[in-house]
């Protein structure tokens, strides 16, 4: 049986990844076959080195003047690339190679507090600011804008009195690490069935 291939791209601790790495961790349908990070030293290379996961590190000049690293990616045949606290916009040309084949979690309610620079606590700020009375995380499809393609998934969490950005972040990750993995799984499913 061939695996299905999953690349993650994430730029920071890789929380995300690791959860999704324990999921599919005993199955044998399901490979992670690459980790992409755009940050030297970032946590998820120490993941990814632990868990024997082969890694590429991009540099944005190649990222955004190049392919995309098109030719690289296309090399593992994913059947999802899942973007998992990855900071930098794709590309035109890496969205067009994978059409419907690339996620994204965002951690707030979309459309509310998406687009460049709304990431981290950025988002929660700007929740709090508003006075909304619930945030929560958005599965969607990435095209090429910031935070904009067709939505998957979203769960929310109400925000309390006394909450702050840091409380906010907690309760929100709490609902990516429990939803993305299975979100993912699903998607798997689908594109099998398709």
């Amino acid at each position: 049986m061939v695996p299905k291939n999953l690349i993650i791209f994430a730029s920071g601790t890789g929380s995300n990844a690791q959860k999704i790495i324990d999921f599919f961790r005993n199955d044998p349908t399901v490979k992670i076959s690459l980790i992409v990070c755009n940050k030297p030293g970032a946590g998820v290379l120490d993941i990814a080195a632990r868990e024997g996961i082969p890694t590429l590190l991009i540099e944005k000049e190649q990222f955004f003047r190049g392919n995309g690293y098109v030719d690289e990616l296309k090399a593992y045949h994913p059947r999802l690339i899942i973007l998992a606290g990855f900071l930098w916009k794709l590309p035109p040309a890496l969205v067009k190679a994978f059409p419907h084949q690339i996620i994204n979690i965002h951690p707030a309610l979309l459309p509310k507090y998406g687009g460049k620079g709304m990431y981290g606590h950025f988002v929660h700020d700007a929740v709090i600011a508003a006075r909304d009375p619930n945030t929560g995380i958005t599965i969607h499809y990435v095209d090429e804008l910031y935070d904009h393609g067709d939505y998957i998934f979203q769960a929310k969490v109400p925000i309390e009195a006394g909450d702050t950005a840091d409380s906010i972040a907690k309760k929100v990750q709490v609902l990516e690490h429990t939803h993305f993995p299975r979100v993912i799984s699903e998607l798997l499913d689908k594109t099998e069935k398709a």
